[in-house]
């Protein structure tokens, strides 16, 4: 598995989502007064969590510190299951999604309206994490890391409300969970992943913008891993973001269901997609990061019922 130190403190640890490298990441900072993980992943890849853990040197009782960029089950499924093992952590998360790590009956009801019996083989079980270690996490708030080094929370909206981005200003590593689109291998091909129930296309341009403003060195990215050109990057995530939300919503003008759009979009994407990485682009990863085309439409879809049928984001 892969286990690589991105800057003083931080390292990656490769989740191997369902056997894939490249999907899902989390983020260690190994500090003198405990460790931090960004992002636990679901709780199907706690195994490969604790076996980088044991490669970084760190036991169960020095992490002191899960902070969540969002509740998605990708991100922070594993978040109950792991207060269970390590005894000294509490877990960092969004307001908006605080009272589903502490119920996460709705949130795996949810879920379960999109990956139906998928569920147990993707995510396993989620377990409730106990109030007194859920920690809210606001909007500028700042998590101390030890050693003198904080993280800034930034309340990122778009991919779901209940997202944070965080900055850690010493080495201007950019934690950006989902709201910086999917990216594998650094091809230069961002994903912008959208699903229900709740991407708002205005306030992800916001919250880009807001983060190019923040001049990130590198963004670490949940889907995957470090990228050196956020600005490029940036660009690349809002071009597509809108060019898809024009092209689905032809389509659906047009008379063609959900189904097919999905279907079309792929197609279309996965040529381009080999056509960026000269044959060579890591689909399985692309596709476990992203879902499905059918959750991409439909979290368009979605949209449109609230807001104009041709998105612009103003």
């Amino acid at each position: 598995m892969e286990v690589r130190e991105l800057a003083q403190g931080w390292f990656l640890v490769d989740l191997e989502f369902q056997g894939v490298a490249q999907a899902v990441a989390a983020y260690v900072y190994k500090g003198k007064n405990g460790v931090t993980i960004v992002d636990t992943g679901p709780s199907t890849s706690v195994p490969a969590l604790m076996r980088g853990l044991a490669e970084l040197g760190v036991g169960e009782e020095e992490v002191r510190q899960l902070v969540l960029t969002h509740i998605h089950l990708d991100h922070g499924g594993a978040a109950g299951l792991l207060l269970e093992r390590l005894p000294q952590a509490r877990v960092f998360v969004h307001p908006v999604g605080a009272p589903h790590l502490i119920d996460p009956s709705r949130l795996w009801a949810s879920a379960s309206r999109i990956y139906g019996d998928l569920m147990g083989q993707l995510w396993g079980e989620v377990r409730p994490c106990p109030k007194d270690r859920v920690v809210v996490i606001e909007d500028g708030e700042r998590i101390d890391l030890g050693d003198g080094r904080l993280l800034l929370a930034l309340s990122t909206p778009g991919h779901a409300s209940h997202h944070h981005a965080y900055l850690d200003p010493a080495t201007g590593l950019l934690f950006a969970g989902d709201v910086a689109g999917i990216r594998i291998g650094g091809l230069r091909f961002v994903f912008p992943p959208t699903p229900p129930p709740d991407i708002d296309l205005g306030l992800w341009r916001h919250s880009i913008e807001r983060l190019r403003a923040l001049r990130p060195t590198r963004l670490c990215l949940g889907h995957f891993g470090a990228v050196d050109d956020p600005d490029w990057h940036f660009d690349d995530l809002l071009a597509r973001l809108f060019l898809w939300a024009g092209w689905i919503g032809a389509q659906l003008e047009l008379g063609a269901e959900p189904a097919l759009v999905a279907e079309r979009l792929q197609a279309l994407t996965d040529e381009e997609l080999q056509l960026v990485s000269g044959g060579g682009v890591p689909l399985p990863a692309y596709h476990l990061a992203s879902g499905s085309y059918r959750m991409t439409v439909d979290g368009y879809v979605r949209y449109f019922r609230s807001h104009r049928p041709f998105a612009s984001g103003l």
